[in-house]
């Protein structure tokens, strides 16, 4: 089998796409919602979302996987090429576990040779739309460190993982550029909020990272104030889960829309 690439989309920025995009979304999620979804963190950033259609698998660069389903369909899903986010091994490791069906979802900054010539993929960009190989819709958002953000549509649900797009302040840089930051940040999660047209994501996996302190909470608190969705999956934060605990301690009102990472859940 070739390797070859499907690139369907189209720039979210242009007004009449963009207008067709939030119908479309509107239309997918108006009913109430019958798709099941299984979360399964794996490892900083890596999350394994299935639906009855197939898995995804967001920001696989090591940890390890539950058991799969050979035959089901696995779309594996990378914002960027940064080292805690990806390695070109899933791929094998996924092979060796007798998937059959794998399918690539690529930031554009990823080199397409890192994928094996027997597994079709896809190269993405910010700010696009893209229809994926079981008919699923995809949107992406621009990152403020490298890469997209993912919002996936699959039947009646919608999820979206953050990569690295994150309110990224940090004490010691200047004031403009964390001014910069934290209105470019913003951006993006309105977009996704326009999009949304105040319709809950089902999941939401969203960067919580300690190495900020006393910044560590921006870019989650921007989100829950912004975005609706009662499951929202901690993520980013290097090991050291207490930084859950810490935040709802200090912001209680959102204790019910935060998950513990750390469980398997079933949505």
């Amino acid at each position: 089998m070739s390797k070859h690439v499907v690139i369907v989309g189209y720039n979210a920025e242009s007004r009449s796409q963009k207008t067709q995009l939030l119908i479309s979304i509107r239309q997918i999620v108006s009913a109430e919602r019958t798709t099941e979804m299984q979360v399964t963190y794996i490892h900083h950033s890596c999350f394994l979302v299935e639906t009855e259609r197939c898995y995804y698998l967001f920001d696989y660069f090591k940890g390890e996987l539950p058991d799969l389903d050979a035959e089901k369909p696995i779309l594996v899903l990378t914002s960027h090429k940064h080292q805690d986010h990806y390695s070109k091994a899933v791929f094998s490791l996924l092979k060796e576990r007798g998937m059959q069906k794998i399918y690539a979802i690529l930031s554009k900054d990823i080199p397409v040779k890192t994928v094996s010539s027997d597994i079709p993929y896809m190269v993405v960009v910010p700010c696009n739309s893209y229809e994926l190989p079981q008919g699923q819709h995809l949107v992406t958002y621009r990152s403020t460190d490298q890469g997209v953000a993912y919002l996936v549509q699959d039947g009646d649900v919608l999820f979206y993982h953050a990569g690295d797009l994150n309110d990224w302040v940090w004490e010691g840089e200047s004031d403009a550029y964390n001014r910069q930051m934290t209105g470019s940040y913003r951006k993006q999660i309105d977009l996704l909020a326009e999009e949304l047209h105040g319709r809950a994501l089902a999941a939401a996996f969203v960067v919580l990272d300690p190495r900020q302190e006393q910044y560590y909470d921006r870019g989650m608190l921007y989100f829950l104030r912004k975005i609706q969705g009662d499951c929202i999956y901690p993520m980013h934060y290097w090991g050291k889960p207490q930084i859950m605990e810490r935040f709802l301690q200090e912001h209680s009102e959102y204790r019910e829309r935060i998950m513990n990472t750390e469980k398997r859940t079933k949505l």
